[in-house]
């Protein structure tokens, strides 16, 4: 899933939380939603503006902020 295509940052949008492209519904909102046991299907309905692959973006956009995490040993 590319989702550079869905997903962008604005300062003006959200404090620049990264968002849906053409919404404020941030990533974090939708992990967080998925985290509490909402359903893709609930989180649709809750949120029209959304589709299916706009929830697999955030998975993978993520996804590739972790892994691109470093971590500090001490």
């Amino acid at each position: 899933m590319d989702y550079k295509d869905r997903i962008i940052s604005d300062p003006n949008i959200m404090l620049g939380k990264p968002v849906i492209k053409g919404t404020r519904v941030t990533v974090e909102l939708i992990l967080k939603k998925l985290s509490e046991g909402m359903s893709n299907n609930e989180l649709l309905s809750v949120y029209p503006s959304l589709t299916e692959q706009d929830i697999y973006a955030a998975l993978a956009f993520s996804a590739d902020i972790l892994s691109q995490e470093e971590l500090l040993a001490s």
